[in-house]
């Protein structure tokens, strides 16, 4: 499976994509999206900047699924309308490539990555880099956006476990209330 994992900023948008087969991961690329470029007045010319280079992400990629950041209130309202703006740009790039998208938290992030939810951002790089044995530390936005990819597949991994149990449950308990044997 190949995951995309997106951590959106209006600035700079991470993005990171691994390869997962059963528990081991490897690294496929990683890098930033910027508007950097653009006058900062110029809200909907950078939000086609991330919705353009989101799907060129994808079609290059062709990730099966992808993993986008939960944003929460800043102090300043203004730099969080922004971001959710950012981040709906991003959304809308997965979704009209055809992408699932699964969303998690900066904690549930941090906590899969590092072990705790309170975990810097060099914390975060150093254990992006060894989890997918990188020779150096990725930036700040593409570690983040890596994490994501990282708290997707171990996700995946114990969702699909329990999917297992709950079905082998529920057909050893219809094997007694319906007389049949599996």
């Amino acid at each position: 499976m190949r995951i995309l994992g997106i951590d959106p900023g209006l600035l700079t948008t991470g993005f990171g994509v691994i390869d997962v087969d059963g528990a081991e991961m490897r690294y496929v690329a990683s890098g930033t999206i910027t508007t950097q470029h653009l006058d900062s007045r110029l809200l909907p010319q950078r939000l086609k900047v991330l919705f353009d280079g989101i799907g060129e992400v994808v079609q290059r990629y062709r990730p099966d699924v992808s993993a986008c950041e939960i944003v929460f209130v800043n102090v300043d309202p203004q730099a969080t309308l922004k971001l959710g703006q950012a981040r709906g740009a991003c959304l809308t790039a997965l979704v009209a490539n055809h992408l699932e998208v699964s969303e998690y938290t900066a904690l549930q992030l941090k906590k899969a990555v590092v072990g705790y939810g309170k975990a810097t951002k060099p914390q975060v790089q150093e254990m992006v880099k060894r989890l997918l044995h990188l020779p150096g530390l990725p930036g700040k936005d593409a570690a983040d956006a890596l994490g994501l990819a990282i708290t997707h597949a171990q996700v995946s991994r114990s969702t699909l476990a329990i999917a297992r149990v709950a079905d082998l449950n529920a057909r050893v308990s219809a094997a007694y209330k319906s007389g049949r044997n599996y």
